[in-house]
């Protein structure tokens, strides 16, 4: 039984809908603008003249919050927390028409940004709580993890010529944005007065976790020879990640079976949350091979205490690791001090880093009466903090003797007895001393709460110089340590055999055999029958339309006009509405609809469009296409003729997705699904996932002891099904068949949440995607624990996967179609979480190239910085590596900058380059791009893309002009333009897509 029952919202466990939230901030987004107009140019715009010379003229011109507000999909309260303190997470969403432009007139530049797309979920904490209006001291908001940010930039290419703007590239600007808003970095907004900003904004962290990398074993052989005749090893290594902070392990040379054994220590902001993400290379000249990695939440660390585990490597066909996770937990007394040095002391004989002892927290507030610069003038202070070789930065704070930094930095300490922390305050230049002090740590062992929270004196200053900071000292000290805690549900290791079998109210102990009572006895599998996941995925691609009649007349028909058409789409019992074109009988609409379809005799897909119209839309057409002829082709890309109209036809691409059980597609799957965008934004789904939900056993009573009432609700990417209620049982029986897209299997989940007639909450239970991945033929069948529920209340469901491969990747897999590089990893803007952090960027070539010899299986391993075509350079400027693309769907050049070779040094210290484009002609160099700028190399690996919206017809019209630039300073006499190349588009193949080697030439002017 299949129920198409979808509401539009999120609805996860313990989370809430809040459409009374976005009512208030619609209502309020207006002066919600007005607020962020008043700080950029109050507040802001200041502090970003003051920050460089260059920007002396920054104005902002406009700001405009549009009128799109922000969303609120969700929001859950975490009660289990701190009592003196309200949790909350927010999905949020925001697609805004903001314009905000800026100008800087001495160098003529304008620039902006006109659109901004944000999607994640953001933490906001209420705390303190007091006893006073408006009873919440501050807000503080972050990201836990990077939330999906698009930003639609206008002339940001012509901002980053301005010297000391020029280091940068618009992708390490979004690279920043988008870090700025993730821990350890939060926002925070003060209510009340009185309050350390500074500690709210960066509070004590959770704990420390302890990652000893011990070994690995079993990893995949990626050294070959003789063109892969005889198998090599590998030279592994492996980079560790928590937040911001990386680490990266010593190489292990020729070795399947490494041995590390390194320490990390890292700090955890938030559990649960923070992840520990591990991925494992192979070493190699050119491009290093990918081995494997695997993710997990701390919260699991801090729950067991120790962990010591062999995990399995994902996205690999073999390979494990062997970790050692420790929770340290933080002490506010100094009493267990000596025991952990005499460990440590233990301990540091075994690794190349002695282990921490204590972690230091510094919150830098302000300073009083700091000296002046010559001249009487006011200095910018900036403050270095240092412990041993560990150096931290304040923010500088411009043009005041009086700074106030509200800054806040943390330090691991191997020994509060012996370090001490040397702090430095100096002018903006750091030519000029303002002051200094050092304070012995050890003082702070015997302060109450390891606290000191005053002024101190600055030492070769001012008489009145002095600075006010807060040091907090934490004993690191790893608990008792407990029973071995699974990793399964974090890792999605797959769970033992005995786990799949007959559950009883005792389980058997391992190696013998005990027959359960038959009272207790229950299925082992599920009942779900041969018609279960058979359910299929219909794409049905709206492209465009032409010759339709015109609708729109004007003085009584004496003048003919056009018509706004759109189409209404119906399919499966499901209807979709494009977007109106406005005044146009040759419509281009691209857009996408995915429909969960069973195939059933007599089923049609059917189209219809109409003239939108003030009173009543007018009739353009229909056409109806059977389920069947959908099916037999697979494929169908056609003009199809509109009935019962004089003229017009319609353009459609409809596909019937294969299903397939093998997940090694996915990772081509869902990059491909990156690559493409749609008019409608809707991202591809990679999966369908078909749940049976086929009864619950022992489910507690309601508080009067009757039995519930028992419904289930499931949910997965905003779709919601019930089933139905049950009568009066703590054991129901369902028997019901749900069907969901998956756009994500490495990161979706599927929520189950039981309740007596759809109120008190029975239990819930949440299904990784990944730990479906795991299963045989991707397929789970089991019993399942529900949470907040009895000690003995669970479900039994079978979900079983199946990886939705279309026509473009199935091309691309199967024919060697988009060349993969391992050069480069994609930006996280297109990247679907954990499955695509190292996927490599696929670059279409012409496979019949002369210039790219070999087979087509060589193209698809061959790297991009390998040379594998002549590395005899004819140009004594050097080469520009590019590849140029067209996709047709999307009206769209792509031009990926791959790398330089052998540029001709402009100064002693070799060249820093960049490369810049540019679409000729254009007058206003509106299509102006350029890549990030590499130090001091004359062989630069970029690998950067960059995107032209225009019709096929207009870039085979244009030029594309490449130049390869050395950044230099304002009054530098360095050479600036190394060299450049002009490309003809009419003569390249851009359909199929070109990468080759181009000769830079000097400039012709």
């Amino acid at each position: 039984m299949h129920t198409n029952q979808h509401v539009n919202k999120v609805n996860f466990p313990d989370v809430e809908r809040v459409e009374w939230l976005n009512k208030i901030l619609q209502q309020a987004w207006p002066f919600v603008g007005q607020y962020l107009e008043k700080l950029l140019v109050e507040s802001i715009a200041p502090t970003i003249r003051d920050s460089n010379p260059h920007l002396q003229t920054f104005t902002f011109t406009k700001v405009n919050l549009g009128d799109k507000a922000l969303r609120v999909i969700g929001v859950k309260a975490h009660t289990e927390m701190d009592k003196r303190q309200v949790l909350l997470d927010m999905y949020v969403s925001y697609v805004g028409d903001v314009e905000i432009n800026v100008e800087i007139k001495k160098y003529f530049c304008k620039a902006g940004v006109k659109g901004i797309q944000l999607h994640g979920m953001l933490r906001v904490i209420l705390e303190p709580l007091i006893g006073d209006v408006p009873l919440v001291g501050a807000i503080t908001m972050f990201f836990i993890q990077r939330p999906k940010l698009d930003i639609n930039w206008t002339g940001i290419t012509n901002l980053l010529d301005i010297p000391g703007l020029n280091a940068f590239s618009d992708t390490m600007i979004m690279d920043n944005i988008s870090s700025f808003l993730v821990l350890p970095n939060r926002l925070t907004v003060p209510l009340v007065a009185d309050l350390h900003v500074a500690q709210l904004r960066s509070p004590l962290p959770r704990g420390v976790v302890r990652i000893h990398l011990k070994e690995a074993q079993n990893l995949l052989s990626k050294d070959t020879f003789l063109g892969g005749a005889i198998k090599g090893k590998s030279d592994p290594y492996v980079i560790l990640r928590v937040g911001t902070q990386t680490f990266t392990s010593q190489t292990v040379d020729d070795n399947l079976n490494p041995k590390w054994n390194e320490m990390y220590e890292v700090i955890v902001h938030e559990v649960p949350g923070q992840e520990l993400e591990l991925e494992v290379f192979d070493k190699d000249p050119d491009q290093d091979d990918f081995l494997g990695r695997l993710k997990m939440d701390l919260g699991c660390v801090k729950k067991a205490r120790v962990l010591d585990e062999w995990i399995p490597l994902k996205d690999v066909e073999k390979g494990s690791v062997h970790l050692r996770l420790e929770w340290l937990s933080l002490l506010s007394t100094a009493s267990k001090l000596e025991q952990v040095l005499q460990q440590n002391s233990v301990l540091g004989t075994k690794i190349s880093e002695p282990p921490s002892a204590a972690i230091l927290a510094v919150y830098l507030d302000r300073a009083q009466e700091l000296p002046m610069k010559k001249g009487n003038k006011d200095p910018s202070p900036v403050v270095l903090l240092s412990v041993q070789d560990t150096t931290r930065e304040s923010r500088t704070c411009y043009g005041t003797n009086n700074p106030v930094w509200e800054d806040a930095f943390h330090f691991f300490i191997q020994n509060p007895k012996t370090q001490d922390l040397d702090i430095q305050v100096k002018d903006d230049s750091r030519e000029l001393s303002l002051g200094s002090l050092s304070l012995p740590l050890g003082c702070l062992l015997n302060r109450q709460d390891l606290t000191l929270d005053q002024w101190f004196q600055l030492e070769n200053s001012g008489l009145a110089s002095r600075i006010y900071m807060k040091a907090v000292l934490r004993i690191l000290f790893l608990d008792g340590v407990p029973p071995k805690s699974p990793l399964s549900s974090s890792l999605s290791v797959p769970l033992p055999q005995g786990g799949e079998g007959v559950v009883t109210e005792e389980r058997a102990p391992e190696g013998t055999s005990v027959d359960p009572p038959p009272r207790v006895s229950r299925p082992e599998y599920s009942s779900a029958d041969d018609s279960f996941a058979t359910e299929g995925v219909l794409h049905i691609h709206l492209l465009e339309a032409r010759n339709l009649i015109a609708k729109d007349n004007f003085l009584k028909g004496m003048v003919k006009g056009k018509s706004d058409p759109y189409v209404v789409t119906r399919a499966g019992g499901v209807t979709f509405r494009s977007h109106v074109i406005k005044e146009n009988l040759n419509p281009r609409w691209s857009e996408l609809y995915e429909v969960i379809m069973t195939e059933v005799q007599g089923q049609e897909v059917e189209f219809e469009l109409f003239d939108k119209d003030v009173d009543a839309d007018d009739f353009l057409g229909r056409l109806k296409i059977g389920l069947r002829e959908i099916i037999t082709n697979q494929y169908i890309d056609e003009w199809f003729t509109l009935s019962d109209v004089k003229s017009g036809q319609i353009h459609l691409v409809l596909e019937w997705l294969p299903r397939v059980a093998d997940p090694s597609n996915l990772h081509q799957v869902l990059h491909t699904n990156t690559l493409v965008s749609y008019q409608n934004k809707v991202q591809p789904s990679a999966a369908i996932l078909s749940v049976y939900v086929d009864r619950a056993h022992a489910l507690p009573l309601k508080k009067n002891l009757k039995e519930p009432k028992a419904g289930a609700e499931l949910s997965l990417g905003g779709v919601v099904y019930r089933t139905k209620v049950c009568e009066r049982s703590t054991a129901p029986v369902w028997q019901e068949a749900f069907t969901f897209l998956v756009k994500n299997p490495y990161e979706d989940m599927l929520l189950v949440k039981l309740s007596h007639s759809w109120g008190m909450p029975l239990g819930s239970l949440v299904v990784s995607m990944k730990e479906v991945l795991a299963g045989t033929d991707l397929t789970l069948d089991r019993w399942f624990q529900l949470d907040g529920a009895g000690p003995e209340s669970q479900i039994l469901l079978r979900a079983t996967l199946r990886i939705l491969v279309p026509k473009s990747t199935d091309c691309a897999v199967r024919e060697g179609g988009p060349e993969f590089r391992s050069s480069v990893p994609v930006a996280d803007s297109t990247t679907p979480g954990e499955s695509m952090e190292l996927q490599e960027e696929p670059v279409p070539v012409n496979i019949s190239s002369k210039e790219e010899s070999g087979t087509s299986q060589d193209l698809r391993h061959r790297q991009v910085s390998a040379q594998s075509e002549s590395d005899q350079v004819s140009s004594p400027l050097g080469q520009v590596r590019l590849t140029l693309y067209y996709q047709c769907q999307e009206e769209r050049l792509l031009v990926t900058v791959h790398s330089c070779r052998k540029l001709k040094a402009c100064s002693k210290d070799g060249s820093d380059p960049y490369v810049c484009l540019i679409l000729l002609p254009d007058k206003n160099r509106l299509t102006k791009k350029k890549t990030a700028v590499k130090k001091r190399s004359l062989n630069p690996d970029y690998n950067e893309k960059f995107e032209f919206d225009m019709g096929l017809e207009e870039a085979r019209r244009r030029r594309l002009e490449v130049s390869v630039k050395n950044s230099v300073s304002f009054m530098s006499r360095e050479r600036e333009l190394i060299g450049k190349v002009l490309i003809d588009l009419s003569q390249v193949d851009l359909v199929t897509g070109v990468g080759k080697w181009y000769d830079l030439q000097e400039d012709a002017a």
